[in-house]
């Protein structure tokens, strides 16, 4: 995301370090400008800041050039012949006191890049090529491997054991999408290694496909060999609060998930009429195609924990197994953009099924208001979550630009019935048992050692994993202090959808009603 003007300048005062680096390029870019993004690329990520001298000092780049050194850098970086492999960045210009910044945030990469044939790496003097130093180019080989799961090679996973008509579906999607596209006329292995999906094992030399090939392109059951947990679990709830009303369990690679994840909002959510400018747009599937790649995309997959889509009455919860770089609510003013599993994430950008990395949550937050009357909120944690406010089917439309009421087609009424407040009771998530009697016991905010008292628990483990995680990830309960979570002012309540849910559902002992 852009950083506004007081970040950016708490940037510049921090000075150039391990992840800042500072760039003069007054009218070009120099070749330094390409070796810092593939040092940045291969250690943690770093931002990188053109039209400001190593002092700190803003010298600005010329006006007239802005335009050509955007153009040139976004050229470069997916120039194979530049950086290997190509990556994808987006770089913004930024105005300070009327001089001209052009700002560009590269994330930690799970591949080892090139520049120009050369295997850069940094350190806080700034960027070292360490390609004739053997063991640093293993260490970092297997840095990358260790860090980014995606990557595990299975050496005896050979191209030959995956699906090659979805092999050929998306050379077909690269057709239609990209012309002149290099997949278009590569074989199935040359496009898995295009793709940093055929790698040899750092420890053994011997290739094989990875995680993420098998993700992408493996059948249903050499996915369950490697990913036994691997599953999307989607789910209406509006009616039956106990159960559900409908439900879809994928378990299938990442391609066909995508299509059935979008397929099921579809069918359950209304779309309704909506211009932009001339041209109808669909809000619907705007939001949900980024909700669907990003539940595919960042996702931890080798956590058990299967991730979530709930339809609830007004809005959609999504549950996804998380490696957090952080707590609580994401702030789309300052929020940072990091790719959790970048080999999947660029290969779903190349088939169209996902945007650059940041632009993604731009549109949700740009369009979710519009479609739901109320912003996304976006939850980071062990579990990330999403909670996207929807209209019902029936609903007036609150958003601007459009006709004042949904534009229903004749599928859409029989896809889904009308659901109205009066016939629907208040949305309650499955609540284990655990979380019923903590329920029970929250009085406005208390200490972790006031509720175990309660509880009549001494064993602060189990009370972590059986009643306050499942609380937090469920959205009953929340912490006062969520930006700081080991606060050892922390205390904990319930959340106004906890209120509710204690409120229609169960009396004081957590029992139901």
């Amino acid at each position: 995301m852009e950083p506004n003007r007081q970040n950016l300048l708490k940037l510049i005062r921090q000075g150039e370090g391990i992840d800042i680096e500072f760039k003069t390029c007054r009218n070009q870019l120099t070749r330094d400008v390409y070796e810092t993004v593939c040092a940045f690329l291969n250690r943690y990520g770093g931002t990188l800041l053109l039209g400001v001298r190593d002092s700190g000092d803003i010298c600005g780049i010329a006006p007239e050039a802005a335009a050509q050194l955007k153009k040139d850098f976004v050229t470069a970086i997916n120039n194979p012949q530049k950086i290997t492999p190509p990556t994808y960045l987006s770089i913004d210009e930024i105005e300070i006191d009327g001089k001209h910044i052009l700002h560009i945030f590269v994330p930690e990469s799970s591949q080892v890049h090139r520049c120009n044939g050369r295997i850069f790496d940094r350190n806080e003097d700034g960027d070292l090529d360490i390609t004739d130093n053997t063991a640093q180019v293993a260490h970092l080989y297997q840095r990358k491997q260790a860090t980014y799961t995606e990557n595990k090679v299975y050496s005896n996973i050979q191209v030959k054991d995956l699906r090659p008509d979805l092999i050929e579906k998306c050379r077909r999607y690269v057709r239609i999408n990209k012309n002149n596209h290099p997949w278009s006329d590569m074989d199935d292995l040359e496009l898995l290694k295009s793709a940093q999906l055929y790698l040899p094992d750092p420890h053994t030399g011997k290739y094989g496909v990875t995680l993420a090939g098998v993700l992408l392109f493996g059948t249903d059951q050499l996915i369950l060999f490697v990913c036994p947990a691997h599953r999307t679990d989607l789910i209406l709830r509006k009616v039956n609060v106990d159960r559900y009303d409908d439900r879809d369990l994928v378990r299938t690679n990442l391609i066909d998930s995508y299509d059935r994840i979008l397929a099921f909002v579809q069918k359950h959510l209304p779309d309704p009429f909506y211009l932009e400018g001339t041209e109808r747009k669909s809000l619907r599937d705007a939001i949900f195609r980024e909700v669907a790649s990003n539940m595919l995309i960042h996702r931890e997959y080798t956590n058990a924990t299967p991730a979530r889509l709930i339809i609830e009455y007004g809005q959609v919860n999504t549950y996804n197994a998380n490696r957090p770089h952080g707590f609580g609510r994401l702030d789309p003013e300052a929020f940072t953009p990091y790719p959790k599993n970048p080999v999947i994430g660029a290969f779903f950008r190349e088939i169209d099924r996902a945007d650059e990395l940041g632009s993604g949550m731009r549109n949700m937050m740009k369009y979710g208001r519009k479609y739901g009357s109320e912003d996304p909120q976006l939850i980071e944690g062990d579990i990330f979550r999403m909670i996207i406010s929807v209209p019902e089917f029936g609903a007036v439309e609150k958003s601007g630009g459009a006709r004042g009421k949904q534009d229903k087609t004749h599928d859409e009424a029989h896809d889904a019935p009308e659901v109205t407040p009066e016939v629907t009771p208040e949305v309650a998530p499955e609540v284990p048992p655990e979380v019923k009697s903590l329920m029970s016991v929250l009085q406005g905010d208390m200490t972790r050692k006031e509720i175990m008292t309660a509880l009549g628990l001494k064993d602060q483990k189990y009370f972590r994993q059986r009643y306050q995680q499942p609380g937090i990830a469920l959205g009953i309960i929340e912490m006062t202090i969520p930006d700081k979570p080991k606060s050892s002012k922390q205390k904990y309540r319930l959340t106004s959808k906890g209120k509710k849910i204690l409120e229609n559902r169960y009396d004081g002992t957590g029992q139901t009603v």
